[in-house]
Formats: structure tokens, C-alpha cells, sequence
């Protein structure tokens, strides 16, 4: 048997970040995700998944990550419930997150920011190109005349080609 969901979608709101009464990390989040095809006015509509994350992970998805962050998830759905205090059974379903990956690039407001001068050696100065499509790309080697030259012989590979 096989239960398992990757996901691509934004945060909807900031992460909730607790620790439960033993000291365990846990944060909760809702993604949207958006569908493959749009509705009869030309609309993208999206689902809103609930995902769980315990521990380390869910202390950098608090730490990281924001409303509006895009994020992937990797894990598998999990159903549960509980008694609430009106006496109703509530059932949940959610993903247990295994795996968070921040996929919004550096600077765009997730908890990174872009590197600058100050940042850079001295001998080199960072640009910041970004993701649009008006940003000037250079073809130059980013890594010219940083370091040296390294001399591998082919024995010292851990591969060869035969």
C-alpha cells in the first residue's frame, strides 16, 4: 500500500507554531493549490490543504516561512478525530508533512534576504538579478578569477569512464 503527496502551493496565513505539553515542535499551515484547469468564467480555483509538520522542520517552517510563501510538501494524508467540548465527534483530515521546501528564491519576503555589498568579498560585488524577465542576465563566469585552479589527476576520480 502506498500513501503519499507532493504538493506545490502558497501559505495561506502564517504558520501556527506551538510545542505540545512534552516540548515536540509543531506547526500547522494551509496551502492552496492551484487546479490544472479553470472554471467556466476562466477562473483558477484552488484547494486548501491542510498540512502538519513536528520538529526541527516545523520550527524552520515557522521560522521561514509566511503567508503567501510558496512552499513544497512531501508526505502523506492522515485522517484523525477528536471530542469536541460540545460532545461532537470532529474529524480531520491533513497532510503530515515529511518534507517542507521553501521554493520562493531569496529576497521575496520568506525570512531570507538578498545578499548585499557589504556581503561580498572584496574582490567581487553581487548582483542581484532576480527572476524577471526584464533583469540583464551576463554571461560572464560568476566564478572568474575567484580561487585557483585545481589540478585532479584522473586516477584520483572516484569515477572513470572505461
Amino acid at each position: 500500500m502506498m500513501n503519499r503527496v507532493v504538493l506545490v502551493g502558497r501559505l495561506t496565513k502564517d504558520p501556527d507554531f506551538k510545542f505540545t505539553p512534552a516540548g515536540i515542535a509543531v506547526a500547522t499551515f494551509t496551502l492552496a493549490v492551484n487546479r490544472n484547469f479553470t472554471n467556466q468564467a476562466g477562473e483558477r480555483e484552488a484547494d486548501f490543504i491542510n498540512c502538519v509538520v513536528w520538529r526541527k522542520p516545523a520550527e524552520n517552517v515557522a521560522n521561514f516561512l509566511k503567508k503567501g510563501s510558496l512552499a513544497g510538501v512531501d508526505g502523506k494524508i492522515q485522517s484523525r478525530y477528536y471530542d469536541a467540548q460540545d460532545g461532537k465527534r470532529i474529524f480531520v483530515t491533513e497532510v503530515l508533512a515529511e518534507s517542507v521546501q521553501f521554493l520562493d528564491s531569496r529576497g521575496q519576503g520568506n525570512g531570507y534576504r538578498a545578499p548585499s555589498d557589504q556581503d561580498a568579498p572584496a574582490d567581487r560585488s553581487y548582483q542581484n538579478q532576480g527572476n524577471s524577465a526584464t533583469s540583464n542576465q551576463s554571461n560572464t563566469d560568476p566564478y572568474a578569477g575567484v580561487g585557483t585552479t585545481i589540478d585532479i589527476a584522473e586516477n584520483d576520480l572516484p569515477f572513470r569512464q572505461t
